[in-house]
């Protein structure tokens, strides 16, 4: 009989705690084996009850659950599912725990909106399963970005970078995006797997840290050389004539919206062999197909390796599908997407 997955709930609301047991106990591979309502409790069971996978709550009195991440990972390190509030301030706070070493996160709980489905319980046996990368130090710290020089908006550029991540992407977007050189000659895309809002504090983010500017895109955005626009949550990003953006509401693809292979084919479509696509961390298998497009237009294909990915799904799957030229570890993606922006002279 296989062994269930032993995990500990964290949350100050009775509520939350009482739902997301209950929830994860009707499966059959889970068991919620205890709970703690602050990050001081938090991490004294994690120490003594040694969890599979703990969900830690954003924001809770005595110690928050940044500083409960932190410790965790510093004493006992063990797969965490940050929950998290749908608002600008708990987002913000989420993405500063994926940045830290969370695996992933999941919408909290309320009322109006119960645990309805079986996200959750996908998300913990998937943190269960994952890579505990050690977590670098970033290029810069968030609010030490120096002043950038200012550049004429070209849209005239040699290459277009399509990146696509997903589970454990704001992590490695937080070490490439800050080392992409101010004379890239290229523009930049981001597909990540977020929700609407998260997206926004993710690009917000990667802007303070960057030396080029990071915006998400907006409907009819312009893609400029030596900039970098992230698609935003609950809508696939296409590119046209121009560089010219076009946000689009049309149904999920392979689960989810944005998608990588989207915004991929969008790029072929317009840049052909001008496309250089990287596929980072994620589960799923998105961001294949877009490679797939990519290498019949003669553009390039790089991808996040096994060790450095907190999931190795899609550029495993890129990657066994012969789509991908190069397999690099996270601190050489920077390199390896400035060298293929330098591989021709051909302007798109």
């Amino acid at each position: 009989m296989q062994k269930k997955l032993r995990v500990l709930v964290v949350d100050d609301s009775g509520y939350v705690i009482t739902s997301v047991s209950n929830k994860l106990n009707s499966d059959p591979e889970i068991e919620v084996i205890g709970s703690a309502r602050n990050g001081i409790e938090a991490v004294e069971k994690v120490k003594s009850l040694k969890p599979d996978v703990v969900t830690m709550d954003v924001i809770m009195p005595e110690m928050d659950g940044i500083a409960a991440l932190k410790a965790i990972m510093e004493e006992c390190p063990t797969p965490v599912v940050m929950l998290s509030a749908l608002t600008s301030e708990n987002a913000e706070t989420t993405l500063r725990a994926l940045e830290l070493g969370a695996v992933d996160f999941f919408l909290k709980p309320s009322a109006i909106n119960p645990v309805a489905d079986d996200t959750l319980a996908a998300k913990i046996k998937t943190a269960a399963r994952s890579n505990l990368v050690k977590n670098g130090r970033f290029t810069k710290e968030i609010g030490s970005n120096k002043k950038r020089v200012t550049q004429e908006k070209s849209t005239t550029f040699k290459k277009l970078v399509v990146i696509g991540a997903s589970t454990g992407g704001p992590r490695s977007l937080m070490q490439i995006i800050p080392a992409i050189p101010v004379d890239i000659p290229a523009a930049v895309l981001i597909v990540q797997h977020l929700p609407p809002v998260f997206t926004r504090s993710l690009a917000e983010r990667l802007d303070q840290v960057s030396q080029i500017r990071v915006e998400e895109a907006e409907e009819g955005s312009i893609a400029y050389k030596g900039s970098i626009l992230v698609a935003p949550g609950d809508f696939h990003m296409l590119i046209e004539n121009g560089g010219k953006i076009k946000l689009d509401h049309g149904p999920h693809v392979l689960g989810v919206r944005p998608a990588v292979d989207v915004t991929m084919k969008s790029a072929v479509d317009k840049f052909g062999d001008s496309v250089v696509g990287v596929i980072l961390t994620g589960m799923g298998i998105d961001g294949t197909q877009g490679a797939s497009y990519i290498k019949a237009a003669g553009g390039n294909v790089l991808a996040q390796d096994e060790a450095t990915s907190a999931v190795y799904g899609m550029p495993m799957s890129a990657a066994k599908a012969g789509y991908v030229d190069h397999v690099l570890p996270l601190h050489k993606i920077a390199r390896g997407i400035v060298e293929a922006c330098y591989s021709r002279e051909k302007v798109a």
